[in-house]
């Protein structure tokens, strides 16, 4: 773990010098970090864990979450295939999105368009319907799978429907689906049928999509 430690200590040395670190070079000291913690720190997590675990005839899965200066916890998954996890892709943080401020409108309509909902009828017969549009829109993103969406890089204002960071200005229209990962709900129920409609295209999810009043 010495290689580790001397690694944050570099870093720690140029950002008392003031120096910055452009993507390319964070990139290659984020991979080396990587390298470093499955080379010296995973074996002997394994070699520590492996004893105890030997007593348990099934398989299973165990997620670590680790903070710095925190106790560690541990969770037990019965899924036996780590991609299935989320937490077992490697998610890049996304870019900050710049957004042009137009200042407030004159003589704006106030004409309210009616609340409509969505309504989401599965290939075996079941129903996705929650109370508002919103969530139903991410609950279905959430049963076709958080990081299957995200990979779609479907985007309305910019933003990734599945992002991994809160946008400065829409960051109160995301709904954290699960740690690290945000569905933007900011849109009309209009939008957020052909978002899904291709979502259900893409993934074959076998939904039928309908505009709900």
């Amino acid at each position: 773990m010495s290689r580790l430690s001397d690694l944050y200590k570099a870093m720690e040395t140029l950002r008392k010098e003031g120096l910055s670190l452009n993507e390319d070079l964070e990139k290659q000291v984020s991979e080396l970090e990587e390298n470093i913690i499955k080379k010296e720190i995973l074996p002997v997590v394994k070699e520590t864990i492996a004893p105890a675990l030997k007593q348990v005839q099934r398989e299973l899965v165990l997620v670590v979450d680790y903070h710095p200066g925190e106790p560690i916890s541990v969770a037990l998954s019965r899924k036996t295939n780590i991609s299935a996890l989320i937490d077992a892709k490697r998610l890049e943080a996304d870019p900050e999105v710049e957004h042009k401020e137009f200042g407030p409108r004159k003589n704006r309509s106030t004409n309210i368009a009616p609340k409509t909902g969505l309504c989401i009828y599965r290939k075996d017969g079941s129903i996705l319907q929650e109370h508002d549009a919103a969530t139903t829109f991410t609950s279905a993103i959430v049963e076709a799978g958080l990081v299957k969406v995200r990979e779609l890089n479907l985007k309305h204002c910019r933003i990734n429907i599945v992002a991994t960071t809160k946008d400065k200005k829409y960051g109160r229209a995301q709904r954290e689906a699960a740690p690290g990962l945000y569905v933007l709900t900011h849109s009309s129920t209009k939008d957020k049928k052909k978002m899904l409609d291709k979502i259900n295209e893409s993934l074959n999810m076998g939904w039928t999509i309908e505009i709900v009043k």
